[in-house]
């Protein structure tokens, strides 16, 4: 399971998606996550739908990857729908012993599916077609304006990318240390909850030491860059907005305008 986070690596390649601006793909990803929040319907929200699986294509991001990095949410998905079909009331659809489940809980029940598998889906796809570097920068860059109010911006910025990049790491070093753990007898699948909970501690302490040690070696290979934050520092490659920027700006518009016009005219129907 937890070889299958996806979350925080970077897919290299030379797609459309992968020659935005880190700025502009970060603004797109935000204006993304306000599309899906605001469909009020499957109607609209298959408009974000369909953007979104354009993106993918567009970004040539492996399929198998995208099923893969869903993978672990799938839990949260389930049990979010459950407590959306059970708690909702309004015409009964379903009656088992004393509990009641009603149509409208099961178009929300699909709705909040929907929606969550497509936000995450969607806010990876950040962190799939763009580096740590130029996401880094990207951060900076909009974060500028709050250098007037006397804020570290860059130091910020570096902290939030290299906290992003070393989830995979951390998720690949768990992974191996509950292998050597069970390969010497560790019993980590059975027993309640309390005994599941103590078979986890011979996995956090050298998982914290590792954390530890690789942080040490990141700040000692920082140092010996002569690395100093955002003071006098310079780019190899300047961020500048392309034509294609825009152009992606401007879909995006419209399929934001297209779920608010679906919102207007289209009537959420529950139909079962």
């Amino acid at each position: 399971m937890l070889s299958d986070i996806t979350i925080g690596q970077y897919f290299p390649g030379r797609s459309i998606i992968h020659r935005l601006d880190p700025r502009m793909k970060i603004v797109l990803t935000l204006a993304f996550i306000v599309m899906l929040f605001l469909a009020k319907s499957l109607a609209a929200l298959a408009v974000g739908v369909v953007f979104i699986v354009a993106a993918y294509v567009l970004s040539r991001v492996p399929l198998k990857m995208i099923l893969k990095s869903l993978k672990p949410v799938i839990p949260i998905v389930i049990f979010t729908a459950i407590l959306n079909m059970f708690f909702i009331e309004g015409d009964p659809f379903i009656i088992i012993w004393k509990l009641t489940i009603s149509r409208e809980g099961v178009y929300t029940a699909a709705l909040m599916v929907v929606r969550i598998i497509f936000l995450i889906g969607g806010s990876s796809l950040l962190t799939y077609t763009t580096s740590p570097i130029m996401l880094t920068d990207g951060i900076e860059r909009l974060m500028s304006p709050l250098k007037a109010i006397k804020l570290p911006v860059h130091e910020l910025a570096m902290m939030m990318t290299i906290a992003l990049r070393f989830i995979p790491t951390l998720i690949e070093e768990t992974d191996k240390i509950m292998s050597a753990q069970k390969a010497r007898g560790a019993d980590m699948e059975h027993g309640n909850i309390l005994q599941r909970a103590k078979a986890l501690v011979p996995i956090l302490i050298p998982l914290f030491v590792s954390a530890f040690r690789r942080a040490d070696e990141l700040a000692l290979a920082m140092e010996c860059r002569c690395y100093r934050g955002g003071s006098g520092r310079t780019r190899m490659k300047q961020l500048k907005l392309a034509p294609a920027d825009f152009i992606a700006a401007a879909i995006v518009a419209v399929f934001i305008a297209g779920v608010v016009l679906v919102n207007i005219f289209v009537t959420p129907l529950v139909v079962l």
